[in-house]
C-alpha cells in the first residue's frame, strides 16, 4: 500500500512517520528495508545508515536493489528526499571556494536531450557576465548527447580536472566543464548502477537526489535545471517532466539552494544540427551572434533566469538581454576560447575556431567521409522533424554509445536543412546526414524519411521550445 499523500515512485509531503521509540542503535538494514516496503517513512538517520552501507560495501547487492525497489513503489516524501539527497551529496569530497565567490556560483542542468548544445554556449556567456560556472556534465548515453563528449571532439581538451584545477579555472576564466571524479558523491555512482539494473530508474525521488547531491557539492549559489518533455526525451509526458521539475525545486529549497526548472520541448531536435562537431559548430555560431534561433532563445531565457534568481539582475527580461549582449559582442565566445585553452586545447587552435568563419571550423574538427541528402516526398510546411528516430539512427551510425566507454564517431551527425513552419516543395532537400559508412541502409533511410512530418498548413513560425517555468518558494514570476 502506497504511502498516504504520495503518488507511487514520488515525491509528496505527509505520510506515516516512524513508530517512536528508543533510537540507540542504528536499524538494521533489513528492517529499514521493511519499514520501507510497508509504506512507513524514514528518518534522516535511516536513509544516512542506508547509503553509509551501500558506500562501506556492508550492504549486499541484493539489499540495495530491494530498498531501491521499496523507494520505488512506496515513493519518498519530501523531507526523505532531501535526507536522501543530503546524504548522497555527503558520501564524498565536497567542493570549495573562495568566501568572495559564494553569490556568483550558478550551473545549469539538462536531463537530456537531442542536439542539445545549450551548456556550451550558456557556461561562456554566464562567465562573461561575472558568474563562475564550476559545470559538472555528463556523456551521451542511449539517444541523448553528452556535453563532455562534444567537447572532447576538439581536440586535445581534458574534462578531468582536479578541485584544485577547477578553483583555477574559474579564477582565470570563470567557467569550465568538466566530468564527474570518483571523489565527488560516490554514493550516486552505486545507487545509479544498481537502478540501471533493478527497472528503478523511472523513480522521481532517486531521480531527484541523483541530479540533486552532485550539485549540491558545488556549493552553488543558483541552479537552474532545464526539463525537457517530449518524443525524445525521458518523460514523453508534459505533466510528469512538471512533477520532476517541482520535486527538484522543492528539494532544493529544502537544501538551501535555489533551483528554478524550465520545462522545454524535446520532440524536434534543438537547433539544426545533431552530432559531436556539427553541434560544437553551431554553438560556436551561436556565439558569433547567429545561429538557429531555438537555440539562442533558450540560452538567453535559461541565463535571464540564473541571473535574476541569483540577484544579478533585477527581472528575467533584464537578465537575459545581459546574456544576449555576450553573445552579439563576442564576450562569450572569447570566454569559450579561454575555457578550451585552459583545459588542454592547442591555444592556436581554440584561436582559429573561435575566429574562423564556419567553413574554417570545419576543417579543423574531425568529418565524417560521407555525406548524404534526403529529399522531401511531396510538398507540404514542415509540421516536425522527430528526433528520436533521427537521433536513433545517428546512433546506429556510431554517434552514440550504448554503453559505458564505447567509442564514438564524432564527425557522425546530422544537419537540418528546413526548419519547423517552413513551406518544402517535392524533391527540395531537408537532411544532410554526415557518415563514415559507404552509404545509408534502406531501413535507416526509411526511418529518417518517416522522421519529417508534413501538413498542409499555411508556413508558421516556430514556436519556442520553453514552455514554462517552475519558480522555488516565495519567488514571484517576473
Amino acid at each position: 500500500m502506497a504511502t498516504p499523500g504520495a503518488p507511487v515512485g514520488g515525491v509528496s509531503s505527509g505520510g506515516p512517520q516512524c513508530p517512536p521509540g528508543p533510537a540507540l542503535e542504528p536499524k538494521q538494514l533489513p528492517e529499514l528495508i521493511r519499514l520501507k516496503r510497508d509504506g512507513v517513512r524514514l528518518s534522516e538517520r535511516d536513509i544516512q545508515s542506508f547509503v553509509r552501507a551501500a558506500v562501506d560495501g556492508s550492504a549486499q547487492g541484493a539489499q540495495i536493489g530491494a530498498m531501491l525497489m521499496a523507494i520505488r513503489l512506496q515513493g519518498m516524501d519530501l523531507e526523505e528526499t532531501v535526507a536522501l539527497t543530503r546524504a548522497l551529496a555527503n558520501s564524498g569530497q565536497q567542493l570549495e571556494w573562495p568566501e568572495a565567490w559564494h553569490q556568483q556560483l550558478v550551473d545549469k542542468h539538462s536531463t537530456g536531450g537531442v542536439g542539445d548544445k545549450v551548456s556550451l554556449v550558456l557556461a561562456p556567456a554566464l562567465a562573461a557576465c561575472g558568474c563562475k560556472v564550476p559545470m559538472i556534465s555528463g556523456r551521451g548515453l542511449g539517444h541523448t548527447g553528452g556535453t563532455l563528449d562534444k567537447l572532447e571532439s576538439i581536440p586535445g581538451f581534458t574534462v578531468i580536472q582536479s578541485p584544485e584545477q577547477m578553483q583555477g579555472l574559474l579564477e582565470r576564466v570563470g567557467c569550465c566543464i568538466v566530468g564527474q571524479s570518483k571523489e565527488l558523491v560516490p554514493a550516486d555512482g552505486i545507487l545509479y548502477a544498481a537502478r540501471d539494473v533493478t527497472a528503478t530508474v523511472d523513480s522521481l525521488p532517486l531521480i531527484t537526489a541523483s541530479i540533486l547531491s552532485k550539485k549540491v557539492v558545488e556549493n552553488l549559489s543558483a541552479l537552474v535545471m532545464d526539463v525537457k518533455f517530449g518524443g525524445a526525451a525521458v518523460f514523453p509526458s508534459q505533466a510528469k517532466a512538471r512533477e520532476l521539475a517541482r520535486a527538484l525545486v522543492d528539494v532544493g529549497a529544502g537544501l538551501g539552494l535555489r533551483v528554478a526548472a524550465a520545462l522545454t520541448a524535446m520532440d524536434h531536435p534543438l537547433g539544426r544540427s545533431v552530432g559531436h562537431t556539427l553541434e560544437v559548430e553551431e554553438a560556436l555560431l551561436c556565439m558569433d551572434g547567429a545561429g538557429p534561433p531555438d537555440l539562442r532563445d533558450l540560452v538567453v531565457r535559461l541565463g535571464g533566469v540564473l541571473l535574476w534568481l541569483n540577484g544579478q539582475a533585477e527581472a528575467q527580461a533584464e537578465g537575459a538581454a545581459r546574456v544576449a549582449a555576450t553573445l552579439d559582442d563576442g564576450s562569450a565566445r572569447d570566454r569559450f576560447e579561454q575555457m578550451l585553452a585552459t583545459q588542454g586545447v592547442d591555444p592556436g587552435l581554440a584561436r582559429a575556431l573561435c575566429s574562423g568563419t564556419p567553413a574554417q571550423r570545419r576543417q579543423l574538427l574531425p568529418r565524417a567521409q560521407q555525406q548524404e541528402e534526403l529529399l522531401a516526398p511531396k510538398d507540404g510546411t514542415v509540421e516536425l522533424v522527430r528526433a528520436l528516430p533521427l537521433a536513433r539512427v545517428l546512433h546506429e551510425l556510431g554517434a552514440g554509445r550504448s554503453r559505458a566507454g564505447e567509442r564514438i564517431r564524432f564527425g557522425v551527425g546530422a544537419e537540418l536543412l528546413v526548419s519547423v513552419g517552413q513551406r518544402l516543395q517535392r524533391g527540395s532537400p531537408w537532411l544532410r546526414v554526415h557518415l563514415d559508412a559507404p552509404a545509408l541502409s534502406d531501413p535507416q533511410r526509411r526511418a529518417l524519411q518517416e522522421a519529417l512530418v508534413l501538413s498542409d498548413r499555411e508556413p508558421f513560425a516556430a514556436p519556442s521550445p520553453f514552455s514554462e517555468l517552475i519558480l522555488p518558494p516565495n519567488n514571484a514570476q517576473q
